[in-house]
C-alpha cells in the first residue's frame, strides 16, 4: 500500500507542478491585468494543493501532515483576496480596458 500511495502522490506532485508552471508562463504571456491576475491565482492554486495533496502522500506523518493543511488553509485564504486586490488596484489606476468587461460594477452607475 505504501509504494501505491508514492506513486499516487508522485502523479499528484507532477500535476501541480505542471499546473503552477502553467500559471507562470500565463502571467508573462497574457496581455492585460485581469487575464494575469486570472493566470496567477486560478491554476497556481490549484497546482499548490496538488503539490500538498502530493507531499502529504509521500510524507504521512502527523506532523508534516498538519503543517500541509495550514499551508493549505492559507493558501486557499490569501490568493482569492490578494485577486481581488490586485483587480481593484488595476481598475482604479486605469490599467483595466473597460469595454472588455461585461459587467463594471465599480463605475458607480
Amino acid at each position: 500500500m505504501s509504494a501505491v500511495a508514492d506513486w499516487v502522490g508522485g502523479v499528484f506532485l507532477l500535476g501541480g507542478a505542471l499546473l503552477s508552471l502553467v500559471a507562470g508562463i500565463g502571467v508573462l504571456r497574457f496581455p492585460d491585468v485581469l487575464a494575469r491576475m486570472h493566470a496567477a491565482t486560478k491554476p497556481q492554486v490549484l497546482g499548490v494543493l496538488l503539490l500538498l495533496v502530493g507531499l502529504a502522500l509521500r510524507l504521512r506523518t502527523p506532523s508534516d501532515l498538519g503543517m500541509i493543511a495550514l499551508v493549505a488553509v492559507f493558501q486557499l485564504a490569501t490568493a482569492p483576496v490578494a485577486a481581488q486586490m490586485i483587480g481593484r488596484a488595476a481598475y482604479r489606476a486605469g490599467r483595466v480596458d473597460r469595454k472588455l468587461l461585461d459587467v463594471d460594477e465599480l463605475s458607480g452607475r
